[in-house]
């Protein structure tokens, strides 16, 4: 909620705040995650200029920036296949450079710029993830100065999942989930661990809902909807739900299919070692009664509105654009 008044419509921005992702195998190893650029900058970008922003995370603190999100190709909107695949083999050349790659991919490379440039504006001092032995050495190369640049910034007021619900709840309290025009939550790793299976996400999940908020989620956010079986009454008792008003949606997230492929091959990959995650989000949604469609190919554009339960759902970067543009839409209908 702005420190100032305003005028404006205001959409809550939805973080994980997550800074390591155990591994089931191997055992006891952690990767150092966060949340991907591109899956909250776009949205950032959409409605900077019309909207005021509400920042959260599920515990308050601020999240983390996925230093691997910030690989070039991730930023290709629909063509992040073709990118990835195209400065994959600009990058194998004997003559590979971070400074050759980037003059190869101007447009690719200007879009992170201002991506970048939008998150410090409204996001604010946070920290960015370690390098893990397969990111993207033109990621690494930029680094230094994306820390440096988010360092220099104050921190920014992060609310915790509680304090908007106990705000909502507070008559004396002008903050009201029935003012908000929406809420989008970004992927990367990070919500794996804390948007999943957690009762004050559930309790925010049928907040919003039972105000008609539309709740766009992308890439593995949507493993948020695993909380939903769960309400916090006012006392404070957790109530479980295993016949909630969510169950049965229609959604889109992260494919098995793809996920496998970048843990075989990409930055999750621990080098020599079976690398695998602790549950695959599709799975741990079609096991919680959702009906989960995804795209036929792993780079392929897929995005579910379900107008039934204001759910609005992507399944990675390359839809990111496609999600935005969908979100806006829903946002005008509603204004």
């Amino acid at each position: 909620m702005p420190e100032y008044a305003t005028s404006r419509p205001q959409a809550l921005i939805l973080l994980s705040s997550a800074r390591e992702l155990p591994l089931s195998e191997p055992a006891d190893h952690r990767l150092s995650t966060g949340f991907f650029l591109v899956e909250v900058a776009a949205v950032l970008a959409q409605f900077e200029n019309d909207y005021d922003f509400i920042l959260a995370t599920p515990d308050g603190k601020p999240p983390q920036l996925d230093m691997n999100g910030l690989g070039l190709s991730f930023h290709a909107g629909k063509s992040t296949g073709t990118g990835a695949a195209r400065t994959t083999v600009q990058s194998a050349g004997k003559r590979f450079t971070p400074e050759s790659l980037r003059r190869k991919n101007p447009e690719l490379v200007e879009r992170r710029d201002a991506e970048l440039a939008l998150s410090r504006r409204h996001l604010g001092r946070i920290s960015v993830s370690a390098p893990l032995p397969r990111t993207d050495k033109e990621a690494i190369s930029i680094r230094d100065e994306v820390v440096a640049g988010f360092e220099a910034l104050p921190e920014k007021k992060y609310f915790s999942i509680q304090e908007l619900i106990e705000r909502h709840r507070d008559p004396d309290t002008a903050f009201s989930f029935q003012d908000l025009a929406f809420v989008h939550a970004p992927g990367g790793h990070g919500p794996m661990i804390d948007f999943h299976a957690n009762p004050w996400m559930g309790e925010l999940l049928h907040n919003l809902r039972e105000n008609r908020v539309p709740i766009s989620l992308i890439r593995h956010a949507p493993v948020a909807l695993t909380s939903a079986r769960y309400r916090i009454a006012a006392d404070g008792e957790v109530i479980t739900d295993n016949r909630h008003a969510f169950k049965g949606a229609r959604i889109t997230t992260f494919a098995q299919v793809a996920e496998r492929i970048v843990l075989a091959s990409q930055y999750p990959k621990v080098p020599g070692q079976r690398t695998r995650l602790a549950y695959f989000v599709d799975m741990a949604l079609k096991d919680a009664g959702y009906d989960v469609s995804l795209a036929l190919k792993p780079s392929g554009v897929k995005v579910v509105w379900d107008e039934k339960h204001a759910l609005l759902t992507g399944n990675g970067p390359q839809a990111i654009d496609a999600q935005t543009a969908r979100l806006a839409e829903i946002a005008r209908s509603r204004s």
